[in-house]
């Protein structure tokens, strides 16, 4: 039997993945709504005094925190919960920080033995001056998720990357080696791997635009690819997860270059993975058997504060 929780579901949001979130939070709120708990879906803004009043009056057993991208997966929201005494879902402040920032988060993969692909920090600017790596290079805002702004630079191309004077993501840039290949993503759940994705786009790459756009990609569970880079996707995106110190639910993404005898390269971990009806960690829990309520229980189980 599950007991009944008072439940305050954040979503929405004042970032760039507010859309997503807007379907995540409602997807899970949902799903919570079916085992008997009690909702309140808060859609959160910049007014950080109007939050913490609705996040109090009345106060909730627990914090369900759907939000995705910047304030709500990059320990802002946390750290406000963490204040107000609030229990709540997925990752704690710090770990939530470092896998937002995207060069730090690489830096302790490297110390952990995990392999990235070789990458720069630079000023927006910079990119005008000529190409800092050999084309063709990723180009990615150090403080996003959801492929938001990042630009694959090809050879060729006569364009600049992006264009300073508009970039909308901050002081810095984050110039990684273009991997060729195939993408791949794991799920965790605390301390199990659950399976391998491989993500077959049609749109180029696997973009904003083909995560969230129904058709756009193909998801093959569990992926095929040699028994031994399965393992080794599964080992690493644990080893990610632990190494950041994540908690809950969070999801590694890869690129795999099967020409080459080390080509398995951990790009990133996503502490808010999407909960969408196209989300991956979702479709993962189901091929290894828990059904979406039940995954959105387990994590309301494991709710916590720092």
């Amino acid at each position: 039997m599950i007991e009944p929780r008072d439940i305050a579901v954040l979503y929405g949001g004042p970032s760039a993945e507010r859309e997503v979130s807007l379907v995540s939070g409602r997807a899970c709120a949902d799903a919570l709504a079916s085992l008997g708990h009690r909702i309140r879906l808060i859609d959160v803004g910049h007014d950080v005094a109007a939050l913490s009043r609705d996040l109090c009056d009345p106060r909730p057993d627990l914090v369900f925190n759907a939000l995705h991208g910047r304030f709500g997966e990059d320990g802002c929201i946390q750290g406000l919960l963490n204040l107000l005494e609030l229990p709540y879902t997925h990752s704690g402040l710090l770990a939530s920080a470092l896998a937002m920032d995207k060069p730090v988060a690489k830096r302790l993969f490297a110390a952990a033995g995990l392999r990235c692909p070789e990458g720069l920090v630079l000023a927006p600017e910079a990119l005008l001056a000529g190409d800092p790596l050999p084309r063709p290079y990723v180009v990615k805002p150090t403080h996003e998720g959801s492929s938001v702004g990042v630009v694959i630079v090809q050879p060729g191309s006569n364009n600049p990357p992006i264009d300073p004077a508009v970039w909308p993501f901050g002081r810095d840039v984050l110039v990684e080696r273009f991997v060729a290949g195939r993408e791949l993503t794991v799920a965790v759940m605390e301390d199990r791997a659950l399976a391998v994705t491989e993500l077959r786009t049609k749109v180029g790459f696997y973009d904003y635009e083909a995560k969230y756009t129904a058709g756009k990609t193909e998801h093959l569970v569990p992926a095929p690819v040699p028994p031994a880079i399965y393992e080794e996707a599964l080992e690493t995106a644990l080893a990610a997860h632990r190494a950041l110190g994540c908690r809950g639910v969070s999801r590694a993404d890869f690129r795999y270059d099967d020409r080459a005898e080390d080509g398995l390269f951990l790009l990133e971990v996503n502490t808010q993975p999407g909960m969408t009806p196209l989300s991956l960690v979702p479709e993962q829990a189901g091929y290894v058997g828990i059904a979406f309520p039940e995954l959105v229980q387990w994590m309301v189980e494991r709710a916590r504060c720092d």
